[in-house]
């Protein structure tokens, strides 16, 4: 009799123990989100979105195509992979924790996914309106001259339909501005919500030593003028180091771009200036 209730207490263990790992690393996740992170390229990680919305991620980047009517997610043609759909992949997992169906690692809300077109810009929006449609209850829109806070906000980059969204006047999606034009189009919410550039455009400075001060003025000059018209502003392509983070922060940068998410997330929860937003 003993025997078997230390054969019993034995599996018990095993099954609790797992299960108290999977409560406390949920508990982890849900208590901050990092305002000032964006994983970029997120379908790369080995548990595309879940691993950043685990480390408190709220902006994630996805690449598409459009092959065979599908929108597959993959980076470069030669590994396209046709199960990889943005819906399976991103807009499921993200319905079901707002409906209550997914307890494995549910965001603070509202999450913006930025979507990288590869292929061409206006077929694969009009592909991309058809599923954005069937999950409208939680997508924000630009909905008669007035933009509407939902849950995940879509924001498109790479190749843009910038005719195609303009003209509409009611939609679910909007366009990254290219942060080297933000001077020329004002427009904000009702077409943009962020404002992006490779790095290189507009910093030579790697972190070694004081950023040179043209550079750091030329820097904090276009983010003060893509704030002003309501735009979030993000480098793409950065150095992943310390040093470059804690300046692009401190000239007002919103999102840091990394590959890196849990050594951006110990930076920002840890800095001195503590950039993570409790729940």
């Amino acid at each position: 009799m003993m025997q078997a209730a230390k054969h019993c207490l034995k599996h018990l263990k095993l099954f609790l123990f797992p299960l108290l790992i999977l409560i406390s690393h949920k508990a982890d996740s849900q208590n901050y989100s990092l305002i000032n992170a964006f994983a970029h390229n997120d379908y790369w990680h080995k548990r595309p979105l879940y691993d950043a919305l685990d480390n408190g991620y709220t902006h994630v980047e996805a690449d598409i195509y459009l092959r065979g009517g599908k929108l597959v997610v993959a980076h470069m043609l030669p590994i396209l992979k046709k199960q990889k759909t943005l819906e399976r992949l991103y807009f499921q997992p993200l319905a079901d924790c707002i409906a209550g169906k997914n307890q494995i690692a549910c965001p603070a809300y509202p999450v913006m996914l930025m979507i990288d077109i590869k292929s061409d810009a206006d077929k694969t929006y009009e592909a991309l309106e058809v599923l954005l449609d069937k999950y409208r209850s939680i997508i924000s829109g630009y909905e008669s001259g007035e933009f509407i806070q939902r849950q995940i906000t879509v924001v498109l980059t790479g190749h843009k339909p910038y005719q195609l969204l303009k003209s509409q006047q009611s939609r679910l999606a909007f366009i990254d501005e290219d942060l080297m034009r933000v001077k020329q189009d004002t427009l904000a919410k009702n077409v943009y919500q962020t404002a992006s550039c490779k790095y290189s455009r507009i910093l030579k400075w790697r972190g070694e030593g004081t950023i040179p001060p043209p550079e750091h003025d030329r820097l904090c000059a276009f983010v003060m003028i893509a704030h002003k018209f309501g735009k979030k502003v993000r480098l793409w392509a950065s150095p992943e180091n310390e040093t470059v983070w804690k300046e692009l922060l401190s000239c007002g940068v919103d999102l840091i771009n990394t590959d890196k998410l849990v050594v951006l997330r110990d930076f920002l929860t840890s800095s001195s200036k503590n950039y993570a937003k409790a729940e």
